[in-house]
């Protein structure tokens, strides 16, 4: 959830109150679900006698405003609906048309803000009278689909705070909204039935049973703040008890620019690379080292804090620490040979770490074969180029660095993928590898984005 220094945005659109009740969300999915039905209807039968291509250009750009139109009416809804939304967007290229993925994708940043009165209230009601010993500015800094996050002064020290406000109600609502957002899904016709999506869904109410619970988020953010207290790339907030409950969470303001500021883009490029090193390098710290990960990719999650002092670095400043996922010895053990195989550009030491996973276990050799040359392909950064031939030349710099921008490392992948998934025999991939394939791809994306070049040495060596 960004905490950004620039002045906060009142573009968004702020609503007076939320639908937190049964009945209230009921009848706003079966508005949307009935809308949906009608638009369906009424496309089918203004297409009836268009020509082929001409009705498959129709239908594409009807998909595209009825997945929108889905995504904004969730948007009004917030809370744990929005959170499904956002989460059934990980599995997006496996399960549902492009459109409606890129619709769902939206409702990480586009949803509606609360306005100041409710957040009052919601704060009375969970500070008491300890709501006066804070001047809390009325203007959220950060929203999403849970919370908002408001700037504020503690006024006895003078201490910069921001408050995590939960949405009131959400919490309760989270197994009826997961019940409301299949009977959405099977309405709209758009995602096969099936029982990996039971799976997935039983995964998503714990993952929101545990992201609502702020004592959990708060222990959490205190263990990345004690283990990276002592190295100066990284910033996290700094928990502040007095201020914080199971639904509120208080910590201190941590000013920084976005990851996709000018600010960011104007460093010279060593600044940007060590930047870039450090955002990847603790990606598989939390993969390798601490066995627990940090889930949403979000951009919204990162801040950078520049400096003007020559004897001081450039830091990554961490926020959000409810998407914690932890992974089990097994996992992590495949993880590390798939890690090495790929340093190595190993295809067949690639499909022997593949054993041991009921997922990998059920491929025939020819799937299991066409999975390691994918995964081949996502460890391109990681890999040694003395044993990658198949790095693109303009993917590396004069120190052997790989080069992000010219990669297009991401769409090569979404190609090999969709050409291995043809002929897959499995519906769709264990959550725990979407949570990781999200993370490195949220990860690419940083990379890309600032421009950064990165030392596969520096990143897998150590865990080797």
């Amino acid at each position: 959830m960004e905490h950004d220094t620039s002045k906060p945005s009142n573009k968004k659109q702020s609503i007076d109150n939320l639908k937190t009740s049964g009945f209230e969300r009921r009848l706003s999915i079966a508005k949307t679900s009935l809308n949906i039905g009608r638009r369906w209807a009424g496309n089918s039968v203004s297409g009836m006698f268009l020509d082929k291509k001409a009705r498959s250009k129709r239908n594409q750009a009807f998909m595209e405003a009825q997945a929108n139109y889905v995504a904004e009416e969730l948007g009004k809804l917030k809370g744990s609906v929005v959170k499904i939304g956002q989460m059934l967007a990980m599995y997006g290229e496996h399960v549902l048309p492009p459109e409606i993925t890129r619709a769902l994708q939206t409702l990480n940043d586009d949803t509606a803000t609360l306005t100041w009165p409710k957040i009052e209230q919601t704060l009375q009601f969970t500070l008491g009278d300890k709501l006066h010993e804070l001047e809390i500015n009325h203007t959220p800094i950060g929203t999403a689909s849970l919370a908002q996050v408001h700037r504020a002064t503690i006024l006895a020290t003078g201490e910069q705070v921001v408050l995590k406000i939960q949405y009131p109600g959400v919490a309760d609502a989270i197994d009826s909204d997961l019940a409301l957002f299949k009977r959405l899904l099977r309405v709209s016709n758009v995602v096969p039935q099936t029982r990996s999506l039971d799976t997935w869904f039983e995964e998503i109410r714990d993952l929101l049973h545990n992201e609502v619970d702020y004592d959990v988020e708060a222990a959490t953010t205190e263990r990345f703040y004690e283990r990276l207290l002592d190295d100066p790339r990284y910033v996290v907030p700094k928990i502040n008890p007095i201020y914080s409950s199971k639904r509120l969470l208080c910590m201190s303001y941590e000013p920084g620019v976005t990851v996709n500021s000018d600010a960011l883009r104007l460093l010279s490029p060593e600044r940007r690379n060590a930047i870039g090193q450090a955002a990847i390098e603790i990606m598989m710290q939390e993969i390798f080292v601490w066995g627990e990960m940090q889930t949403d990719p979000n951009f919204g999650n990162y801040l950078v804090r520049t400096t003007d002092n020559d004897n001081e670095i450039d830091k990554l400043i961490l926020l959000d620490f409810g998407a914690i996922r932890q992974f089990d010895d097994t996992l992590l053990t495949i993880a590390r040979g798939l890690l090495r195989a790929g340093y190595y550009h190993d295809h067949q030491a690639m499909m022997t770490s593949m054993t041991g996973y009921d997922f990998f276990n059920s491929m025939s050799d020819k799937v299991r074969s066409d999975v390691a040359s994918l995964f081949l392909l996502a460890t391109e950064p990681f890999s040694n180029p003395e044993t990658n031939p198949s790095i693109p030349t303009n993917c590396l710099d004069e120190q052997q660095r790989y080069v992000w921008v010219n990669s297009k490392l991401h769409s090569r992948l979404s190609a090999t993928a969709k050409r291995a998934m043809q002929s897959f025999e499995f519906n769709l991939p264990p959550k725990e590898f979407m949570f990781i394939s999200r993370k490195f791809i949220g990860a690419y994306t940083f990379l890309t984005v600032i421009g950064a070049h990165t030392s596969s040495d520096n990143l897998v060596k150590p865990y080797l």
